[in-house]
């Protein structure tokens, strides 16, 4: 193996490594606070440490890991004042968001949502995973068709904050907010940005107020 084979294969471990403790921090497998170590990580994954370490660097340079009052590397606590400041960015860019998106989200991929929409719909009790997985698609694709790709990227960050506080203090996804995802997946079939941006905003809100209920 060349050095450009080598290069590429420690990325490619790199990026899987990113991708499992991403999940892992989303979901809270890995709980907030938790101290992360490299080698054993490394370990878990059966990968080298370089790769590891490049993964975990990515990890901090997005804020998922931070340094804790001894210096270790561990998971960040999402505190409901981040939560709220992070609500509030999305508040501020998400339903600009879906107003852009209206014009120019694929037919194709809406019709796949509303059928993903429709079996959650008719399950009374929706695995709140599926629910979390299908908040996820809606937004991921209103940022990408937005065509901001800053948008995009900012909205994807604050998403994760959001699911971290939600997921390390087992808030589970409300049923009722996929009324809203249904409604915000009409106005972009009807091409309509003004109905896209009110309810995305009424959406945005709706979880706000929910979140603040249990305080």
């Amino acid at each position: 193996m060349d050095r450009g084979e080598t290069e590429a294969a420690g990325a490619s471990l790199a990026d899987e490594a990113y991708r499992a403790l991403l999940g892992d921090i989303l979901s809270a497998r890995l709980a907030g606070g938790t101290i992360v170590q490299e080698r054993r990580l490394a370990l878990r994954l059966g990968i080298s440490r370089s790769p590891m370490r490049d993964a975990l660097g990515r990890l901090e340079g997005q804020g998922l890991l931070v340094q804790n009052s001894k210096g270790a590397l561990s998971v960040r606590v999402i505190t409901l004042p981040d939560y709220l400041n992070s609500l509030a960015v999305r508040l501020l860019i998400e339903p600009t968001a879906a107003a852009l998106a209206s014009a120019s989200f694929d037919t194709k991929e809406l019709r796949a949502l509303s059928s993903r929409l429709t079996v959650l719909e008719k399950d009374e009790e929706p695995d709140p995973a599926r629910v979390q997985q299908f908040d996820d698609a809606v937004h991921d694709l209103i940022g990408e068709a937005s065509g901001n790709p800053f948008i995009a990227d900012v909205s994807r960050q604050m998403r994760r904050y959001t699911t971290m506080f939600e997921q390390q203090r087992k808030l589970a996804p409300r049923k009722a907010g996929i009324d809203e995802l249904r409604g915000i997946l009409r106005a972009l079939a009807d091409r309509d940005a003004e109905a896209a941006r009110t309810v995305m905003t009424l959406h945005l809100e709706h979880i706000r107020q929910g979140v603040l209920a249990t305080y």
